[in-house]
């Protein structure tokens, strides 16, 4: 029988599988394109805030998992995008990067036990929310971005958490 964390994986998964192959049929040309014309990120861009969301997450599944409670900054979305230098990265290579990190975040999500769900999580000053909102909080703003990266006709709501 899963736990819930091996279902949060799995939807994980499922998603970086889907999503990814998706991903990896958007030219070159049509990832660097800012969506508007001109304003906001390109597809590069919003990608590259994926592949940050990953990497800030996985330090807070795992800190979160292996203490008692979480306590940790936010994290400046716009700087971390323009530090990233994700409009001169070849896509592919952003593509495979995104996929990989939500691979290995699956794998460390499945290994959470069930009692550590609960862990109470602050994150900037935020009111605390468990381990578990932050999963699915994670899982929701990725599918967001990945609707509008894609151009979906659904777009994922997203009320903009953490």
């Amino acid at each position: 029988m899963k736990n819930m964390a091996q279902n949060f994986a799995m939807r994980l998964r499922l998603t970086t599988q889907e999503e990814g192959a998706k991903l990896g049929k958007i030219s070159e040309l049509d990832a660097s394109a800012r969506h508007g014309g001109g304003e906001g990120w390109s597809r590069k861009q919003e990608l590259g805030h994926l592949i940050d969301s990953a990497t800030n997450n996985r330090v807070r599944f795992v800190v979160a998992a292996l203490s008692r409670n979480y306590t940790g900054p936010t994290y400046d979305a716009n700087g971390w995008v323009e530090l990233g230098g994700y409009t001169d990265a070849n896509w592919s290579d952003l593509v495979e990067l995104w996929v990989r990190l939500n691979e290995a975040l699956a794998r460390v999500v499945e290994r959470i036990p069930n009692d550590k769900l609960w862990t109470p999580c602050v994150v900037g000053g935020a009111d605390p929310v468990s381990l578990e909102f932050l999963i699915d909080d994670y899982v929701l703003h990725m599918q967001h971005h990945l609707d509008h990266i894609l151009g979906s006709e659904r777009q994922t709501a997203y009320p903009g958490g953490l």
